[in-house]
Protein backbone atom coordinates (compact mmCIF):
# COMPACT_ATOMS: atom_id res chain seq x y z
CA UNK A 1 0.00 0.00 0.00
CA UNK A 2 1.16 3.98 -0.53
CA UNK A 3 1.32 6.41 1.69
CA UNK A 4 -1.25 8.05 1.08
CA UNK A 5 -3.81 5.05 0.83
CA UNK A 6 -3.30 4.60 4.22
CA UNK A 7 -3.69 8.40 5.27
CA UNK A 8 -6.93 8.67 3.76
CA UNK A 9 -8.08 5.31 5.47
CA UNK A 10 -6.80 5.86 8.98
CA UNK A 11 -7.57 9.64 9.12
CA UNK A 12 -11.24 9.02 9.76
CA UNK A 13 -10.29 6.31 12.47
CA UNK A 14 -8.38 8.49 14.21
CA UNK A 15 -11.10 11.19 14.53
CA UNK A 16 -13.71 8.80 15.53
CA UNK A 17 -11.08 7.14 18.33
CA UNK A 18 -10.77 11.04 19.75
CA UNK A 19 -14.37 11.52 19.16
CA UNK A 20 -15.06 8.61 21.37
CA UNK A 21 -12.68 9.50 23.67
CA UNK A 22 -13.82 13.11 24.17
CA UNK A 23 -17.03 12.23 24.60
CA UNK A 24 -16.13 10.13 27.46
CA UNK A 25 -13.69 12.42 29.31
CA UNK A 26 -14.91 14.33 32.38
CA UNK A 27 -16.40 17.56 32.14
CA UNK A 28 -14.62 20.79 33.75
CA UNK A 29 -17.54 22.29 35.68
CA UNK A 30 -19.12 24.93 33.68
CA UNK A 31 -19.37 29.06 35.13
CA UNK A 32 -23.11 29.35 35.79
CA UNK A 33 -24.59 32.49 38.00
CA UNK A 34 -26.72 30.72 40.94
CA UNK A 35 -29.93 30.60 41.09
CA UNK A 36 -31.98 33.38 42.21
CA UNK A 37 -33.50 32.49 45.56
CA UNK A 38 -34.76 36.17 46.51
CA UNK A 39 -38.59 36.45 47.09
CA UNK A 40 -40.45 38.31 44.09
CA UNK A 41 -43.21 40.88 45.47
CA UNK A 42 -46.49 39.50 44.77
CA UNK A 43 -49.30 42.02 43.80
CA UNK A 44 -51.86 42.59 45.89
CA UNK A 45 -54.63 40.93 43.54
CA UNK A 46 -52.19 37.88 42.89
CA UNK A 47 -51.52 37.00 46.73
CA UNK A 48 -53.94 34.21 48.08
CA UNK A 49 -56.40 35.11 51.04
CA UNK A 50 -55.22 34.65 53.99
CA UNK A 51 -56.88 32.00 56.32
CA UNK A 52 -59.44 33.04 58.89
CA UNK A 53 -58.01 32.56 62.30
CA UNK A 54 -59.26 29.70 64.69
CA UNK A 55 -61.21 30.69 67.15
CA UNK A 56 -59.60 28.65 70.54
CA UNK A 57 -61.04 30.50 73.09
CA UNK A 58 -63.40 27.64 73.80
CA UNK A 59 -60.35 25.54 75.01
CA UNK A 60 -58.99 27.90 77.18
CA UNK A 61 -59.54 27.37 80.98
CA UNK A 62 -61.24 30.01 82.63
CA UNK A 63 -60.75 30.92 86.77
CA UNK A 64 -62.95 32.74 89.39
CA UNK A 65 -61.11 35.43 90.55
CA UNK A 66 -60.38 35.26 94.16
CA UNK A 67 -62.96 36.96 96.75
CA UNK A 68 -61.03 39.40 98.94
CA UNK A 69 -61.01 38.79 102.56
CA UNK A 70 -61.48 41.22 105.36
CA UNK A 71 -58.22 42.12 107.38
CA UNK A 72 -60.24 40.70 110.67
CA UNK A 73 -60.53 36.77 109.07
CA UNK A 74 -57.23 36.55 108.36
CA UNK A 75 -55.87 37.71 111.64
CA UNK A 76 -57.48 35.37 113.75
CA UNK A 77 -56.60 32.41 112.22
CA UNK A 78 -53.01 31.90 112.90
CA UNK A 79 -50.66 29.84 110.02
CA UNK A 80 -49.07 26.86 111.59
CA UNK A 81 -46.65 25.51 109.72
CA UNK A 82 -45.98 21.27 110.47
CA UNK A 83 -42.69 20.09 109.85
CA UNK A 84 -42.37 16.75 107.20
CA UNK A 85 -42.44 14.15 108.40
CA UNK A 86 -41.96 9.90 107.58
CA UNK A 87 -41.47 10.27 104.49
CA UNK A 88 -39.14 7.34 104.04
CA UNK A 89 -41.27 4.01 104.22
CA UNK A 90 -39.65 1.58 106.04
CA UNK A 91 -38.51 -0.12 102.49
CA UNK A 92 -36.89 2.54 101.00
CA UNK A 93 -35.12 3.17 104.94
CA UNK A 94 -33.78 -0.77 104.01
CA UNK A 95 -32.22 -0.12 100.92
CA UNK A 96 -30.61 3.50 101.83
CA UNK A 97 -29.04 1.14 104.76
CA UNK A 98 -28.20 -1.35 102.36
CA UNK A 99 -26.55 0.78 99.94
CA UNK A 100 -24.36 2.35 103.01
CA UNK A 101 -23.31 -1.11 103.51
CA UNK A 102 -22.13 -1.68 100.57
CA UNK A 103 -20.50 1.88 99.68
CA UNK A 104 -18.42 0.43 102.96
CA UNK A 105 -16.93 -2.22 101.16
CA UNK A 106 -16.07 0.26 98.32
CA UNK A 107 -11.53 0.03 98.23
CA UNK A 108 -10.94 2.06 94.80
CA UNK A 109 -12.12 4.78 92.77
CA UNK A 110 -11.03 6.66 89.43
CA UNK A 111 -9.26 9.70 90.70
CA UNK A 112 -6.09 10.95 90.09
CA UNK A 113 -1.75 10.45 90.99
CA UNK A 114 0.67 12.84 91.16
CA UNK A 115 3.39 11.32 88.57
CA UNK A 116 6.84 12.86 90.33
CA UNK A 117 9.29 11.59 88.97
CA UNK A 118 9.65 9.05 85.55
CA UNK A 119 13.71 8.22 85.15
CA UNK A 120 16.45 5.26 84.78
CA UNK A 121 17.98 6.77 88.39
CA UNK A 122 17.24 4.16 91.55
CA UNK A 123 19.25 6.64 94.05
CA UNK A 124 17.47 9.86 92.98
CA UNK A 125 13.64 8.42 92.86
CA UNK A 126 14.69 7.35 96.83
CA UNK A 127 16.17 10.99 97.40
CA UNK A 128 13.09 12.65 95.90
CA UNK A 129 10.65 10.39 97.83
CA UNK A 130 12.46 11.17 100.62
CA UNK A 131 12.30 15.09 100.25
CA UNK A 132 8.82 14.50 99.47
CA UNK A 133 7.83 11.92 102.68
CA UNK A 134 10.21 14.40 104.71
CA UNK A 135 7.86 17.58 104.29
CA UNK A 136 4.16 15.71 103.69
CA UNK A 137 4.11 12.76 105.41
CA UNK A 138 0.55 12.19 105.04
CA UNK A 139 0.88 11.63 101.49
CA UNK A 140 1.11 8.16 100.17
CA UNK A 141 4.09 7.33 97.69
CA UNK A 142 3.99 4.68 94.72
CA UNK A 143 7.01 4.05 92.93
CA UNK A 144 6.52 2.11 90.85
CA UNK A 145 9.79 0.00 88.51
CA UNK A 146 8.83 -1.34 84.99
CA UNK A 147 12.51 -1.73 83.65
CA UNK A 148 14.63 0.10 83.53
CA UNK A 149 12.58 2.86 84.35
CA UNK A 150 11.58 4.04 87.40
CA UNK A 151 7.93 6.05 87.89
CA UNK A 152 7.29 7.88 91.41
CA UNK A 153 3.80 8.52 92.41
CA UNK A 154 2.05 10.89 95.11
CA UNK A 155 -1.09 11.27 95.92
CA UNK A 156 -4.57 8.97 96.25
CA UNK A 157 -7.41 11.92 94.76
CA UNK A 158 -10.14 11.32 94.29
CA UNK A 159 -11.27 14.70 92.50
CA UNK A 160 -9.56 16.69 89.98
CA UNK A 161 -9.49 19.68 92.07
CA UNK A 162 -8.14 17.91 95.56
CA UNK A 163 -4.86 16.64 92.72
CA UNK A 164 -4.49 19.71 91.26
CA UNK A 165 -4.33 21.32 95.21
CA UNK A 166 -1.66 18.85 95.87
CA UNK A 167 0.59 19.59 92.45
CA UNK A 168 0.29 23.21 94.02
CA UNK A 169 1.72 21.88 97.08
CA UNK A 170 4.69 20.12 95.14
CA UNK A 171 5.50 22.68 92.85
CA UNK A 172 8.91 23.75 93.72
CA UNK A 173 9.65 19.82 94.93
CA UNK A 174 10.88 18.46 91.34
CA UNK A 175 11.13 19.97 88.24
CA UNK A 176 8.43 18.41 86.18
CA UNK A 177 4.94 17.02 87.77
CA UNK A 178 1.85 15.23 85.73
CA UNK A 179 -1.30 14.42 86.50
CA UNK A 180 -2.27 11.17 85.74
CA UNK A 181 -5.63 9.63 85.86
CA UNK A 182 -5.49 6.24 87.61
CA UNK A 183 -7.36 4.13 89.80
CA UNK A 184 -7.16 5.46 93.54
CA UNK A 185 -7.09 4.03 96.96
CA UNK A 186 -10.26 5.10 98.74
CA UNK A 187 -10.39 4.17 101.92
CA UNK A 188 -6.39 4.36 103.07
CA UNK A 189 -7.42 3.27 107.07
CA UNK A 190 -8.33 -0.83 107.40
Amino acid sequence: MTQPLLKVLLFPALLLLLAACASTAQQAPQASTPPDTTRKPVPAAAAPAPLPAEDVSKYRPVFAAPRPQSATATAAVPKTTVPPTAYVNPQVEQRLRDQAYTNQNVKYTQGYRILVYLGLERDKVMAIRRTIIGRYPDETDYIVFKSPVYRLYIGDYPTKLDAARGLARLRGLTPKLELEPTQVLLNKNP
